[in-house]
């Protein structure tokens, strides 16, 4: 059975810093693309960052040398640091793992940031 269970998120004011974190199982974890998407109220989902099995990440332009995605394939968890934090960064997080012989998708439950003063 796949799971990606997010934690981590929470409160954070304006400039401030905050880390979520998502623990997978029930599939290779270190042949898939693992990624951060966010879904802020009334918006769609977003891609926030990936990161290859091969560790190459890329960002979305808003989020570009203020977030840090990271990996673990050992202990196959998946990060995404969050620096320099801004109002316009609140939303659902969510945790998403893509591969697979069939180019599936698997999605965490989501865990919420909050960014204000």
């Amino acid at each position: 059975q796949v799971q990606l269970v997010e934690s981590g998120g929470g409160l954070a004011q304006p400039g401030g810093s905050l880390s979520v974190s998502c623990a997978a199982s029930g599939f290779t974890f270190s042949r898939y693309v693992m990624g951060w998407y966010r879904q802020a109220p009334g918006k769609q989902r977003e891609l926030v960052a990936r990161i290859s099995s091969g560790g190459i990440t890329n960002y979305a332009d808003s989020v570009k040398g203020r977030f840090t995605i990271s990996r673990d394939n050992a202990w196959n968890t998946v990060a995404l640091q969050m620096n320099s934090l801004e109002s316009e960064d609140t939303a659902v997080y969510f945790c998403n793992a893509y591969g697979g012989p069939y180019g599936t998708n698997y999605w965490g439950k989501g865990t919420l940031v909050t960014v204000s003063s």
